[in-house]
């Protein structure tokens, strides 16, 4: 698929930019050491293999490939690598490659030193669980499954509640202890008229589930935000579409990436917790029986590939669709190629390779952004909070149209 257009460099770990390095310097290193504190129980090799990728990360050490003899992705990973040692022009370390393909292949690696493949025990489910049991978490349920308004008050309601979800994410403190409260004042872009517009054009009824195309929604956090990700599929399933398809990692991730385990767990729990989160789990469970609700765990999300490079068995989600959700940072960060933008270029303008109406919502916790209304809006940002960019505070509600000369 070629790209339109020139595409700014993808940013890189080095001091080129403070953010990335710091992530793959004292971040992720940090959250390899919860990891092996919470999981005590680990034998001593896995926790030596996560304390050596630890301290590998941490020094900056050259990135080596995965094992040729037990992984069955390692040549998708070896090309990648590759790759990074052509961009860089040398072997690539974790501290100057790419960032999106450093801390996507951290985490793979992560995988591998904890052994998931063989034990399929996720390794921030201490981590997942603590959160799900929480009641700031249920309460934010009960609140979101307030009934009341037209069928459009409600979504865009339920949109804005799937937005401010995005904040709490379990690897990055800043963003997730400002909770998903609503604020008026963060909401940097707000397409939800332009969104309301399109489906009353393309809406279709939910019963006609042979000829109406699918709503993707493309997951990222698991509790909260996949909570949230859950009242908004459940309101397009009653009022806009006959079918949605959420798309999940293929084994865990970025600590609270939703995996399909992830999904069963939090409707379990939310059957459990009664009343209207009950009555939630009741309908989507109902909705998941009569094929109306499906979930597609695919290594793809977690790769490095950009959504340009998407595999070839999801190209229906970005064509014969009627919209895509794309949920989060790290997501937003793929459609976007990780790159620093002029923060005003339009967001049409960057996503207009994909044919689909896609719809990002994302609260910013890295560098890249699109589509802000004026050149002056990010300075001006700057000038009140120099890490608006990178904090968790703010957020954006993005629509593109369908592209009709998609290349």
């Amino acid at each position: 698929m070629s790209l339109p257009g020139a595409r700014p460099a993808p940013i890189r770990t080095d001091v080129s930019n403070a953010f990335a390095k710091n992530t793959m310097r004292v971040r992720l290193p940090a959250i390899i050491d919860e990891t092996i504190a919470l999981n005590a129980d680990y034998p001593a090799g896995i926790k030596d293999n996560l304390q050596k990728l630890c301290d590998e990360l941490a020094g900056g050490a050259p990135i080596a490939g995965l094992d040729p003899k037990s992984t069955p992705d390692q040549a998708e990973w070896a090309a990648a690598i590759k790759r990074q040692h052509e961009i860089v022009g040398s072997p690539p370390t974790w501290q100057n490659a790419e960032w999106f393909f450093a801390e996507t292949y951290a985490y793979r690696c992560l995988m591998e030193a904890a052994r998931w493949a063989e034990t399929r025990r996720d390794p921030f489910l201490p981590k997942k669980l603590e959160e799900l049991r929480s009641d700031a978490l249920w309460q934010l349920v009960e609140r979101a499954c307030d009934p009341g308004g037209s069928p459009d008050s409600e979504l865009r309601r339920a949109v804005e509640f799937a937005l401010w979800g995005n904040r709490i994410d379990l690897s990055y403190a800043p963003a997730s202890e400002r909770g998903a409260e609503i604020s008026a004042d963060d909401l940097l872009v707000d397409d939800r008229d332009s969104l309301a517009a399109y489906l009353s054009q393309s809406r279709i009824s939910p019963t006609d589930f042979q000829s109406g195309e699918p709503v993707y929604v493309v997951a990222d956090n698991a509790g909260s935000e996949l909570a949230m990700d859950l009242v908004l599929t459940d309101c397009l399933l009653r009022h806009v579409t006959p079918w949605v398809v959420i798309c999940l990692k293929a084994h865990p991730t970025f600590v609270s990436d939703a995996t399909v385990e992830d999904v069963w767990m939090l409707l379990r729990e939310m059957a459990r917790r009664g009343d209207r989160s009950a009555v939630l789990a009741e309908r989507l469970r109902g909705f998941w029986q009569s094929g109306r609700l499906r979930f597609l765990p695919h290594p793809y999300w977690n790769s490095s590939c950009f959504l340009w490079d998407r595999a070839a068995g999801l190209s229906q989600p970005f064509t014969a669709v009627q919209l895509v959700v794309i949920k989060g940072d790290a997501n937003y960060r793929r459609a976007v190629g990780d790159a620093l933008w002029p923060a005003h270029t339009p967001f049409a303008d960057v996503l207009d390779y994909l044919d689909a109406p896609v719809l990002c919502l994302r609260t910013l916790k890295s560098d890249p952004i699109v589509g802000l209304p004026t050149a002056e809006t990010a300075a001006a940002l700057n000038r009140v909070d120099p890490d608006w960019r990178v904090n968790g505070k703010r957020g954006v509600i993005q629509f593109k149209p369908q592209t009709s000369n998609s290349q």
